[in-house]
């Protein structure tokens, strides 16, 4: 027996369907489209994840997975308010102690012509300054 002589096993194998062949073919006319509608036509695609009008899968489900971690700061002008430039050292808790700060806050920036000069107070890696 040689590679010559190989076939495909009984029934494995169907010849290819030529639709628009005629009517004596059975597949003519319409060539097994149905009649009218966008389906008949030619150049007609369906998008991916069409679900007939009704609202995607993917857009009916929830959004999970990633959330940006960036902390804006709370920032304090301390011309304005001098208290923060009066204190001896400079931290979230001295600051909460002479100006009004929402819990919620994480990290204060202060601001303002003198702050630079306030670099050295600051104890608290929570408290930046423009002018480090």
């Amino acid at each position: 027996m040689g590679i010559e002589n190989l076939t495909p096993a009984e029934g494995s194998t169907a010849a290819r369907k030529r639709v628009g062949r005629g009517q004596g073919s059975g597949t003519g006319k319409t060539a097994a489209r149905g009649q009218k509608g966008q389906k008949s036509r030619t150049g007609y695609k369906r998008k991916r994840n069409f679900e007939g009008g009704q609202q995607p899968l993917a857009k009916r489900l929830p959004k999970i997975g990633f959330t940006v971690n960036n902390i804006k700061p709370y920032v304090i002008n301390v011309e304005r308010i001098t208290a923060v430039a009066e204190l001896a050292e400079i931290t979230m808790e001295s600051i909460r102690g002479v100006h009004k700060v929402a819990a919620s806050v994480k990290m204060i920036k202060l601001v303002g012509a003198s702050a630079k000069d306030l670099a050295s107070k600051i104890k608290d890696e929570n408290v930046i300054t423009t002018g480090k």
